[in-house]
């Protein structure tokens, strides 16, 4: 209690004897002795921001040391708002598998576009390109792109369906999509081997190695959708796809209209011109 009256008493203009000795063997928040300092002496930006400090410092000696800890709380000093610059809570603006299935997509066109590429390259430098009519069945040809064709519209309907959450048509078109693709990958393996009872190797010339490259890699393509098609429909079966989510599905039908696509510019290519 003395040291605390002796601290308290060092406010007084002048330093006593006494405060001096009290100081010393307890020290106080703040100087107990400090040597007064003649107004005269101070500069003007001292005695401006000693006037800005005063009421302020009046107000800290009421409360003692926790109201001077208050004072520079960066609690009590922060915004009542806060405004981030980023928000995470939110998805990005595309759903990662649409991202995911669009980014293979891209690697898929690069593929195509080197090997018709290559193929519109061998034929205009060619000095003489066979006929495509002369060598291949146009017209069955023909029948197997519309069919592919008419599986691109019925995965639309499978779609529409799981938009409403009807899971009887799911199955129904779904299942029509995969009739419809399974019968194009058989009708091209027919002309296949009617192809090689006549003789048409990939290794007879630049025709046919050309030939089999492209519509070889598609079939390949169309056989890997009509098996993911295969899992959708299962999956469909079990109840996987409701009207709020049917993302899998959806992105299975993104692949089978690309490979629809694709077979189209083939099929113009390669057969027609």
């Amino acid at each position: 209690m003395r040291a605390r009256a002796c601290c308290c008493a060092s406010r007084s203009s002048t330093c006593r004897s006494s405060t001096r000795s009290c100081c010393s063997i307890r020290s106080c928040a703040r100087p107990a002795c400090s040597p007064r300092t003649d107004p005269r002496e101070l500069s003007p930006e001292t005695t401006m921001s000693q006037a800005t400090l005063a009421p302020h410092a009046g107000a800290h000696g009421h409360h003692g040391h926790k109201a001077d800890a208050a004072a520079y709380d960066p609690a009590v000093d922060a915004p009542a708002e806060h405004h981030p610059i980023f928000d995470y809570d939110s998805g990005p603006p595309v759903e990662r598998g649409k991202f995911a299935i669009w980014l293979f997509l891209a690697t898929e066109v690069m593929f195509f576009t080197g090997l018709i590429g290559t193929y519109i390259i061998l034929r205009t430098g060619s000095a003489a390109w066979p006929n495509p009519e002369e060598r291949l069945a146009v017209d069955i040809t023909a029948f197997n792109t519309f069919v592919l064709i008419i599986s691109s519209w019925l995965m639309v309907r499978a779609l529409q369906a799981a938009q409403k959450g009807d899971r009887a048509g799911i199955l129904k078109w779904l299942g029509a999509t995969i009739l419809g693709g399974a019968l194009f990958v058989g009708i091209q393996v027919y002309e296949y081997i009617e192809l090689y009872k006549h003789g048409n190797w990939p290794n007879v010339d630049i025709f046919w190695s050309t030939f089999y490259a492209m519509t070889g890699f598609h079939g390949l393509h169309v056989v890997v959708g009509v098996i993911w098609l295969i899992c959708a429909w299962f999956g469909a079966a079990r109840g996987r796809y409701t009207a709020q989510n049917y993302m899998g599905l959806e992105l299975a039908g993104l692949y089978w209209h690309f490979v629809d696509l694709v077979w189209v510019l083939l099929f113009t290519i390669v057969y027609l011109f």
